[in-house]
């Protein structure tokens, strides 16, 4: 019998290629926006992935990554003098301006890092040496600010180590290049020792921007950090706890979440009407079928099973070709790196639940129309 569904599912190409583009649309829909929002959630966090540390501070009244507001540098001391800290370091962060070799101003990420430690270094080195951060005005870019449209402009090439260009209108010359992840707002990274930023910057009463610091080998470092709070003022986090206050912030503070999840829903929304009335138009063409079956013994319970099994049939394939779809939009804007794009495993079973849903649904009007049929419908001209 579940064999003869899928005959009469297949039959009517029209009505199956219809369910199958609507599932697919839907799917593409749901998978692909929840990509690129996840894309966007994670550049929003990417300081902690390029600064590596344990524990961050900074001002009180600081609630996400990408915010800073100027402290003292006597905090690094207090922070220092915390039981359980095994060491803490100024850094410096902050946008500035950078002119390329055509004169032209671009925006660029400053970070400055402890010179004796150089805690807080980016993750990779594509080349040059980080300890050549302590020469007088080294810097390191990453690869997005050698990009001969960035940095690297007026040169017809990108940016190499030994090449300088001007920030602030001293001068900063390359001795090595990382790579990093994107940062939220596009700016290209561009490391040096923080003293060397405190010179680019624009001199200010308080210039420390955010302290890093370890815990002691052994100790927690939520209960390292909580310490730090109740003993300096100032607001501590462990990199998971700012990852969720600078989630927490995003969503309560722009209108990305809400955007994306609009278009999500509306995926779903379109889903389930587009699938609904079509899958209730085949089974209405299909009632004298499905009355002869009942006329010949089937049960309302084995003709539910049969259309359960055609919607879920084309709810797999459908969504099978939409996450197909996603994943090659995800490789083909994965050099370019924009939009962002960032596929959970865990959403890809989230989205087909909610597709089979759809498929359920859609199934549920034509088994309630099946339920109350006649099997004498088939003996009528």
């Amino acid at each position: 019998m579940f064999l003869l569904a899928l005959k009469m599912l297949l039959g009517d190409r029209a009505k199956y290629w219809m369910l199958v583009g609507g599932l697919a649309f839907s799917s593409l829909l749901m998978t692909q926006q929840y990509s690129v929002f996840q894309g966007l959630l994670s550049w929003t966090t990417s300081h902690m992935r390029n600064m590596r540390a344990s524990i961050w501070i900074v001002e009180a009244r600081v609630d996400q990554v990408n915010e800073t507001k100027a402290m003292r540098d006597t905090d690094v001391n207090r922070v220092r003098s915390v039981e359980g800290v095994d060491f803490a370091v100024p850094l410096f962060q902050g946008v500035l301006k950078a002119r390329a070799q055509d004169g032209s101003d671009k925006m660029i990420q400053m970070i400055g890092l402890h010179s004796g430690t150089l805690y807080g270094r980016p993750p990779r080195m594509i080349a040059g040496d980080i300890t050549q951060l302590r020469l007088p005005n080294a810097v390191i870019i990453d690869t997005v600010a050698a990009e001969v449209n960035r940095l690297g402009a007026g040169m017809g090439r990108p940016l190499r180590i030994g090449d300088a260009f001007e920030i602030n209108d001293r001068e900063a010359r390359v001795v090595g290049i990382c790579e990093t992840e994107r940062h939220f707002f596009g700016y290209p990274y561009v490391f040096s020792s923080y003293d060397q930023a405190l010179q680019y910057a624009p001199r200010q009463r308080k210039m420390l921007s955010m302290i890093l610091a370890e815990p002691k080998p052994g100790l927690n470092e939520a209960d390292v950090a909580q310490r730090i709070m109740k003993e300096t003022g100032l607001r501590a986090f462990t990199v998971p706890q700012l990852e969720k206050s600078t989630l927490k912030w995003v969503w309560a503070n722009t209108g990305i979440p809400i955007s994306f999840l609009t278009t999500i829903i509306l995926g779903f929304v379109v889903g389930v009407a587009v699938c609904g009335q079509t899958f209730y138009s085949f089974v209405l063409e299909n009632l004298r079928n499905l009355g002869a079956l009942k006329a010949m013994g089937a049960s309302n319970m084995l003709l539910a099973g049969m259309l359960l099994l055609q919607s879920m049939t084309v709810g797999l394939i459908g969504f099978g070709i939409g996450i197909g779809m996603t994943a090659l939009f995800g490789l083909t804007i994965a050099k370019s790196g924009q939009p962002p794009f960032l596929m959970d495993a865990a959403f890809v079973f989230e989205a087909l639940a909610a597709v089979l849903l759809i498929c359920a649904l859609a199934a549920l009007f034509g088994i309630r129309r099946v339920a109350k049929l006649e099997p004498a419908i088939v003996f009528r001209g």
